[in-house]
């Protein structure tokens, strides 16, 4: 195991502790139990600019993209923080096809690059250390977004 400095322990915290901000934890929720957007056409029928959605879609996606920029830059440790949380990569997974196609859109290869990046080493860092693992969050994933409308998530 590798020796950490004590402050990849403190940035850990702190990143932990923005996650609780009340309405983070709201977008967050949202996010994960209510996000199924596949295209940019049902992006704009359910995040309408100027919606509650969308100001969810933004502040969770800013989130995880400047968490990952601070360990995609070697501020905190890469396997401290995959052992720590999954979500980043949950998120990746949840806005994909949508933040791709608001990139072409936009022509603008940076929206949520380092997200896609960290996550790509986070989804090869599930396949060495816990394979199966990985394969249950897409099965539970994909069998989330198959419930009807209106069942409880």
């Amino acid at each position: 195991m590798v020796k950490l400095d004590p402050h990849h322990a403190q940035l850990l915290l702190q990143m932990y502790d923005l996650r609780r901000e009340t309405k983070l934890r709201q977008a967050r929720a949202w996010i994960m139990g209510s996000f199924w957007a596949e295209n940019l056409d049902e992006f704009n029928a359910i995040c309408p600019p100027g919606s509650d959605e969308n100001a969810f879609y933004r502040q969770v996606t800013t989130y995880w993209e400047t968490m990952s920029l601070i360990v995609n830059r070697g501020m905190l440790d890469e396997d401290l923080y995959f052992e720590s949380t999954g979500e980043g990569l949950l998120t990746w997974l949840r806005v994909k096809n949508v933040a791709l196609a608001i990139r072409q859109a936009r022509k603008n290869p940076f929206i949520l690059r380092n997200l896609e990046s960290l996550s790509e080493r986070h989804e090869k860092w599930y396949a060495t250390r816990a394979p199966e693992a990985l394969q249950e969050i897409l099965k539970s994933m994909a069998a989330m977004r198959k419930k009807p409308t209106g069942s409880a998530r």
